[in-house]
């Protein structure tokens, strides 16, 4: 069984940064893709960026240049530097990982004030 803790969200200020991390029990985590995800009230879920075991990344058009996922095997652990914040970025972050099976974090609230 895989679980996912996210951490690292919080308030904060247009134009701020927050690093949120995704930290993985389990065995898949070096052959799975991970991803983050948000979701915003009232809104579906959506891509916010992934990386493939490899280290190949890919974002979503309205993160890209302001966040950078990256992964650090040796922990386990996933993360998600974002910077330039905008209000329109508030919404819940969900880790996830896919390796034949997919599994999701609990969320982490993340909160832009204008």
């Amino acid at each position: 069984q895989v679980q996912l803790v996210e951490s690292g969200g919080g308030l904060v200020q247009a134009g701020g940064s927050l690093r949120l991390s995704c930290a993985a029990s389990g065995s898949i985590f070096s052959i799975a893709t991970m991803g983050w995800y948000r979701q915003a009230p009232g809104k579906q879920r959506e891509l916010v960026a992934r990386i493939t075991s490899g280290g190949s990344t890919n974002y979503a058009d309205s993160v890209k240049g302001r966040f950078t996922i990256s992964r650090d095997n040796a922990k386990s652990t996933v993360y998600l530097q974002m910077n330039s914040l905008k209000p329109e970025d508030t919404a819940v972050y969900y880790c996830n990982a896919n390796s034949l099976v997919v599994y999701w974090g609990q969320g982490t609230q993340v909160t832009v004030s204008s």
